[in-house]
């Protein structure tokens, strides 16, 4: 196993990284600081992975709850579900909830675990690619309304981070991809050499080399780890992690949740974002061919959906968490491995790209 730590002073926890960690009893022992458990999982992830974990847990008072799968499923009326279930079953603050699955069940599972009883532990189990290098870390904690993706939630830190890389293995390749546009991001937003790594070594990564696979989760949790520790609840450079969302949050939201897969929306939303750059000069034409040449070799759509206009855009935009004072702000590469926050991206600007 590899550790990783988020340091956040007394509220600092560890994300641990290996093989057959699903079944290692003493990680969970670590992991878990009460006696009553409940697991909160989704319907593919059930028959996978389910039984595996519960045996880990056969030492403690352990129940689960088994949600539908799907990013339609992340709305308040399944938290209260979850909630309705810790209820009915007697649970209190002496209860630690295992998020057991891809991005939508952490989010939707550190939601409840921030506001039941008004704070209970939760330990992030993640199960996906995207889930695993960026939302099981960082405390973000969130469900979608029609009008918006995460707009309600709060910022809810787990107490550990246990990342089995054998869960990579029977990821169907359309997840997988959709991970890997949160890999990328990392690279694009602040670190040129990892981007280039990922570009150099596509096939490998793909393919699920074991040397890449630890690579890619170790780097990635580390940028993100990093970057929480300075900055966790987004007043600034956590904020440059955002980088594709604002365009890709606005295609979630426009399609409806879970036509276009988080990471894909993202993915064409990084690209779209590189080309206000390239029109700006941050950006030269070599730089963002090589941009949208990378996402779309990882599978990722490189082109905003057909049916949507710039108004759809800006009608979500609007709305999107970055927004200060009524006005947009935008996360742009400034160059190629960095980026930045700009308020001054104009609606003549945006509608040159959209």
């Amino acid at each position: 196993m590899t550790q990783l730590n988020v340091e956040l002073g007394a509220r600092s926890y560890p994300i641990r990284i290996g093989s057959g960690l699903l079944a290692n009893k003493q990680e969970f022992a670590n992991a878990i600081p009460t006696k009553r458990v409940v697991v909160v999982t989704n319907e593919t992830v059930q028959p996978l992975y389910l039984d595996t974990v519960l045996a880990s847990l056969s030492d403690f008072d352990t129940n689960y709850f088994v949600l539908p799968d799907g990013e339609q499923y992340k709305t308040l009326e399944y938290f209260e579900k979850v909630n309705a279930f810790l209820l009915e079953n007697n649970y209190g603050r002496d209860t630690t909830l295992v998020a057991l699955g891809g991005g939508v069940i952490g989010d939707l599972v550190g939601f409840v675990s921030a506001c039941y009883q008004r704070g209970v532990p939760f330990v992030q189990v993640p199960t996906t690619l995207l889930s695993q290098v960026d939302s099981s870390v960082g405390g973000k904690t969130a469900v979608n309304h029609a009008l918006g993706k995460n707009m309600i939630g709060a910022f809810k830190q787990p107490v550990a981070v246990l990342i089995d890389t054998d869960t990579l293995k029977t990821l169907p390749k359309r997840e997988f991809a959709a991970g890997a546009a949160e890999v990328l991001k990392y690279g694009l937003i602040c670190d040129k050499p990892f981007w280039q790594y990922l570009i150099a070594n596509r096939q490998a990564i793909q393919s699920l080399a074991e040397d890449e696979t630890k690579y890619i989760l170790q780097k990635c949790c580390q940028i993100k780890a990093d970057v929480v520790a300075q900055d966790e609840t987004e007043k600034g450079v956590r904020a440059l992690l955002n980088l594709g969302h604002t365009f890709g949050h606005a295609i979630e939201a426009e399609l409806g949740y879970g036509q276009w897969l988080h990471g894909e929306a993202v993915g064409a939303g990084m690209v779209i974002a590189a080309e206000v750059s390239l029109n700006r000069g941050y950006l030269n034409q070599q730089e963002f061919d090589e941009i949208k040449s990378a996402i779309a070799a990882y599978d990722l759509p490189i082109a905003q959906p057909e049916s949507m206009s710039m108004a759809d855009f800006v009608k979500h935009m609007k709305r999107d968490k970055k927004v200060e004072n009524n006005v947009m702000r935008f996360i742009l590469p400034s160059e190629l491995g960095q980026s930045a926050i700009y308020d001054d991206v104009t609606e003549e600007e945006l509608a040159k790209v959209l």
